[in-house]
């Protein structure tokens, strides 16, 4: 029996270090940080403001120096009632935000993974290409599309002065002028391809809409295209080699590899075109609403809140319906 007096000799604990894991997890808190900062001192207030807004009226008041100030007085529903009931064109705006999203995203989703693919192949001056797709992004952004705003409006305006009469001489004898993408849809006669064609005239006019609106499509593309880069190259080349022993096409090998392991990029770039499509300032209802704070402040805030749950109503659909398709990879 072993004496119930001997000392047992500890070791010391020995701290384990952290896993790889671990620290890029720690390293994205730490990325995020500012954005977290940023949204605690700075839109947290403003947004509590814009709710505390949207349920006030601001009156003038005179305090006790004599000078007169501004006081909120709680309205309740008010503001929401008038922008469903009263408000002429707010719905009509929405509901026209609404159709322009359900023709955008899916064009600029589909387009935006079309150019991945085919910058993603091996071939000369690769880079070179994918700096050209992604420049109208950084053109469209920021003091650049103000200057470019401006250059195209000063564009325009010598150019009505300078072309005033002969355009007016051709309006007179050709009929209706046509421009962009009208002549595109004239070159190319869409309609009179498809009028043989048993087809809806639901889908003619989206075919049309598209083609008139393909310059937009490639400038809001840039940032979906290199998200769906990223996708790509993540995927192992040993997988593709596999599909080639097999003696799979590119065909197949698309829709039962590459579409698979990138659909995760779908669902981002998807959510992320919703957003940037509510957000842009070329949008009706943002334009509208802006209007509408202008002239009062509680209105407008109601509205911009009413539109924000939209927004989230259909990020949450989205999400929801592609949730179910989507192939995420394990790795264990």
């Amino acid at each position: 029996m072993s004496n119930s007096n001997e000392k047992t000799l500890t070791l010391p604990k020995r701290h384990r270090k952290a896993s790889l894991d671990a620290k890029k997890a720690r390293a994205g808190y730490l990325f995020v940080l500012p954005f977290l900062i940023g949204i605690l001192f700075v839109y947290l207030p403003i947004l509590i403001d814009s709710i505390t807004y949207s349920f006030s009226n601001f009156i003038i008041e005179i305090n006790e120096q004599g000078t007169p100030e501004r006081v909120l007085e709680f309205v309740g529903f008010d503001h929401y009632n008038y922008a469903f009931t009263t408000s002429p064109d707010f719905v009509g705006k929405l509901v026209s935000g609404l159709q322009n999203l359900i023709f955008e995203v899916p064009a600029i989703i589909i387009f935006s993974l079309f150019i991945a693919v085919v910058l993603n192949q091996k071939m000369l001056g690769r880079a070179v290409f994918r700096a050209i797709f992604f420049v109208p992004v950084i053109i469209a952004t920021g003091i650049m599309e103000s200057l470019g705003d401006n250059m195209a409006t000063q564009a325009t305006q010598s150019s009505v002065e300078a072309g005033g009469a002969a355009a007016e001489s051709a309006t007179q004898t050709d009929g209706a002028e046509q421009t962009g993408g009208a002549q595109i849809i004239s070159m190319l006669d869409v309609q009179a391809l498809f009028a043989n064609m048993k087809v809806g005239q639901e889908l003619v006019t989206y075919v049309v809409d598209l083609v008139n609106n393909i310059y937009n499509i490639i400038n809001y593309s840039g940032v979906q295209m290199l998200i769906f880069l990223a996708g790509l190259q993540s995927i192992s080349p040993q997988i593709y080699e596999a599909c080639k022993i097999d003696g799979a096409t590119g065909w197949e090998t698309f829709w039962k590899v590459t579409f698979p392991m990138i659909s995760p990029m779908i669902l981002v770039n998807a959510v992320y075109t919703v957003i940037d499509s509510f957000t842009r300032t070329s949008n009706v209802t943002m334009t509208y609403i802006s209007g509408e704070v202008g002239r009062n402040l509680g209105q407008g805030s109601a509205m911009y809140w009413i539109y924000f749950l939209s927004v989230i109503l259909i990020i949450a659909l989205v999400g929801a319906i592609m949730s179910s398709f989507i192939f995420y990879q394990r790795r264990d």
